[in-house]
């Protein structure tokens, strides 16, 4: 069994008196130095928290700034093919123009070199015409005269327009 003696008493006195004295002077240090480190644990985790709202609003907004961008590229590229597409069909028009300038005067210079084929070969049969009727009529007719007979056949075998040649 348990003897009470003074020591006992002494002993739940002194240990009554330590808890005392550590209650006064370590435990509200020792709580106070708890909570503090709870309060800066508790700002930290704020701040991380913060900092991570901050990242997702940051990434959102280059997320956006991203399509935006992708948005306006799709944009110029178009607006290059379309002027692109216009150029190509400007110049097709203009060497179509270009080309039916170079028909039509082609077509006129061609009429042009007809034109004097057809007097020179005109001078020509009447020079033969003079020779050959020179000599079936064995004597010459005054030059005059036989160019105006002359031409007045060639007209007329103009406006006849023997087969498919011309005159």
């Amino acid at each position: 069994m348990i003897t009470i003696n003074s020591t006992l008493i002494a002993q739940i006195l002194n240990f009554l008196i330590l808890v005392f004295i550590l209650k006064k002077l370590a435990y509200k240090p020792v709580v106070r130095m708890l909570k503090a480190r709870q309060d800066r644990i508790q700002e930290s985790l704020d701040k991380a928290d913060a900092e991570a709202a901050e990242a997702d609003k940051t990434l959102a907004e280059y997320k956006e700034q991203l399509a935006s961008a992708r948005i306006k590229a799709q944009e110029i590229i178009d607006n290059a093919n379309k002027r692109a597409q216009q150029e190509r069909e400007d110049s097709i028009q203009q060497t179509k123009h270009e080309i039916e300038r170079m028909r039509t005067a082609a077509k006129a210079e061609i009429a042009r070199d007809r034109e004097r084929a057809q007097e020179q070969i005109k001078s020509e049969i009447v020079t033969l015409s003079l020779l050959a009727a020179s000599k079936v009529i064995g004597a010459q007719i005054d030059e005059k005269s036989n160019e105006k007979i002359v031409t007045d056949f060639v007209e007329k075998l103009d406006k006849d327009k023997i087969g498919d040649l011309t005159c």
